[in-house]
């Protein structure tokens, strides 16, 4: 089976205030530094593979850089990763490779490189079309900086573009979410990603606003019914236009899902390098179903050498996985397939769950179909620990 690969480039121009990733700002004295390392983490992938009892085969059908900005890094040292990749692993011609790019850093060096190296997939990190908005959160861009970056991608032969966006930004409102939609829209981007405001600790904004305070705008936020409305929004006015949810937070014309993407939901193999970096290979080893492996969250630790964290993936946390990940897909999850990967007795222990979440109105059952409802999409996580918990409870039995 072809499997995935995910190359993490943690370095921004500036940090959202919104941003809980493992990506900050750096000097670009580290940037060639964490390259090394990258390329020599993809050289070593078949016997860290082997150390880690897992499975890998040769060929690769799609390649996805995120981060961070890649396009922060210069033009040779994005060639450098691809050429690692195509030594050492079998890309297909037909591969998907996509590279995230945050408006205003697509120099005509890079875009060339782009080019040169095969990239057919851009994901745009626009988050709003109302300047306003974007700067609120630390976006330095404006609209028509992202409207000339989607003209110069298609000009140079890129026409699969993704637009990000974020419901739930300070200062946003009904007219100004709509304004958003109606202009991704009429960049007939084939591809659209909609996320809410995550609230956490980990984002300086996410602590502002659990502390109630003031700022990076936080007293601006809208509320969580308001950023759920926004959301529903979304789902219908994409749809309208023909652009349909396939998954919870992304929207596609037919024929443009994310291909790399879709392997993590159906639990594809895929590899993953750099700070933060997370892989799953099927395991070589008869005692479990899949093992996965994560890179340190720390840029020191992965530049200096940090060991793996390895996971070995048993048949109940299997089960949990295809659960939490199926469901996420608007095609939801067959029951048939289940049966057939796990046994009937697997589904027999669900069953109080799935009653209890058709009952709330959080899943539809349709023949031997589960598939989440609006609702169950805006209080997904609350679903997924439920077959969570209920895996569990039986494997302890």
């Amino acid at each position: 089976m072809a499997f995935g690969i995910y190359i993490s480039v943690p370095f921004c121009r500036t940090k959202c205030s919104y941003c809980n990733f493992a990506s900050d700002v750096f000097s670009r004295a580290v940037f060639e530094r964490y390259v090394d390392r990258v390329c020599a983490d993809i050289a070593n992938a078949p016997a860290m593979a082997t150390e880690a009892g897992g499975l890998l085969e040769p060929d690769v059908d799609s390649i996805y850089l995120g981060g961070g900005t890649p396009t922060v890094l210069d033009a040779r040292q994005l060639q450098r990763m691809f050429e690692a990749v195509r030594r050492q692993f079998q890309v297909h011609p037909g591969a998907e490779i996509t590279v995230e790019c945050a408006p205003g850093t697509l120099s005509p060096q890079v875009l060339d490189s782009l080019l040169e190296c095969g990239v057919n997939r851009v994901s745009l990190g626009v988050q709003s079309f109302v300047d306003g908005e974007a700067a609120a959160v630390g976006r330095l861009h404006k609209r028509e900086t992202t409207l000339d970056d989607i003209a110069r991608l298609r000009a140079a032969g890129i026409s699969n573009i993704n637009i990000d966006l974020i419901a739930g930004l300070p200062h946003q409102a009904e007219a100004s979410w709509h304004e958003s939609l109606a202009q991704t829209i009429a960049t007939g981007a084939p591809h659209v990603s909609v996320y809410m405001l995550e609230v956490d600790e980990d984002s300086r904004l996410g602590r502002e606003l659990i502390a109630g305070g003031t700022r990076y705008h936080a007293h601006f936020v809208p509320d969580e019914d308001t950023t759920a409305d926004f959301y529903l929004a979304a789902c219908e006015t994409l749809a309208a236009a023909g652009i349909a949810q396939y998954e919870i937070s992304n929207f596609a014309r037919p024929g443009f899902e994310s291909r790399h993407n879709l392997k993590y939901w159906t639990r594809q193999p895929y590899l993953g390098f750099g700070v933060d970096a997370h892989s799953m290979l099927f395991s070589a080893l008869p005692a479990f179903e899949a093992v996965r492996l994560a890179s340190p969250d720390v840029l020191e630790k992965y530049v200096a050498g940090s060991s793996l964290q390895r996971m070995a993936v048993s048949q109940t946390t299997a089960l949990e996985e295809t659960f939490f990940l199926g469901l996420r897909l608007n095609r939801g999850v067959e029951m048939r397939e289940i049966a057939a990967a796990f046994g009937a007795k697997a589904l027999d222990d669900l069953r109080s769950t799935i009653a209890e979440a058709v009952a709330n109105g959080l899943i539809t059952q349709d023949g031997g179909c589960l598939r989440l409802t609006a609702r169950g999409r805006l209080l997904s996580n609350e679903v997924f620990q439920a077959f969570v918990a209920t895996a569990e409870t039986s494997d302890e039995a």
